[in-house]
């Protein structure tokens, strides 16, 4: 299932002052996949956040699939949204990847051969049974970023946020998570720094700097301008054939 993400105005700043945020408006449709680009300090960790309630904005609203991320709807929103953090060291803390795997749906009443069937499910889909029983310690890099990964498809979410998903790996790894990736149905929002995945993958992305939407577009087209990437600290992809057809959306 997917769901819509509406962002409208939104601001924040942190307890030191710093101002993260500066009126972000933003809407996804269901199903899409869409890069979040942007220089280090643009606010997109900040804006990925707000998307589960872990910040909340001083100003603006943020609803995903018609329902406001507001207190009384955190439950219901966290089961929603999932979110992968940039090291995957920050999901995975049980004993086997198929404990953590099975933490959050366990922690919402599921049980039995229910959750064997999300866990199961989860760890299939990004080919993860053959370490399911291993230490999430003992795992290499890319392994471990499909565990976290599963954590949060066991959860059945609608909408997949995910944090600078290439980081760390090596070529093959980096092209196992792009096929899992490219073949998962809900909205996907991929925050990263390495432009020709945002291009294989997302048919839409967006540029942040400095809190603010300073570009939204085809991947493509985006990726074209040579003149919009340095002016937001981007680099083009190298070799990046610009009469190349549109990725998939």
């Amino acid at each position: 299932m997917s769901a819509t993400v509406e962002i409208h105005g939104v601001e924040f700043a942190y307890p030191d002052g710093k101002r993260a945020l500066e009126g972000v408006d933003l809407d996804i449709e269901a199903g899409e996949r869409v890069a979040i680009l942007g220089p280090n300090g643009a606010g997109k960790t900040t804006l990925a956040l707000h998307l589960n309630g872990i910040l909340e904005p001083h100003v603006g609203s943020i609803s995903i699939g018609g329902l406001q991320v507001v207190e009384q709807n955190f439950a219901e929103v966290r089961r929603m949204v999932g979110l992968v953090f940039q090291d995957p060291n920050d999901q995975l803390f049980m004993p086997s990847v198929r404990e953590d795997v099975a933490f959050g749906p366990a922690n919402l009443g599921i049980s039995g051969e229910d959750l064997q069937r999300r866990v199961d499910g989860a760890l299939d889909i990004v080919a993860g049974t053959e370490f399911a029983d291993r230490p999430p310690h003992h795992l290499s890099g890319g392994e471990k970023k499909r565990a976290a990964l599963a954590t949060v498809l066991a959860m059945a979410p609608d909408v997949l946020v995910i944090d600078e998903p290439s980081s760390g790996l090596d070529p093959a790894g980096r092209r196992e998570l792009m096929g899992t990736l490219a073949g998962l149905p809900m909205t996907q929002l991929v925050i990263t720094h390495d432009l020709p995945l945002a291009f294989e993958l997302c048919g839409r992305s967006v540029i942040m700097n400095q809190g603010r939407v300073v570009a939204d577009a085809a991947t493509g087209v985006l990726l074209s301008d040579d003149d919009l990437l340095a002016a937001n600290r981007l680099e083009p992809p190298y070799s990046f054939d610009r009469a190349k057809d549109s990725p998939r959306p």
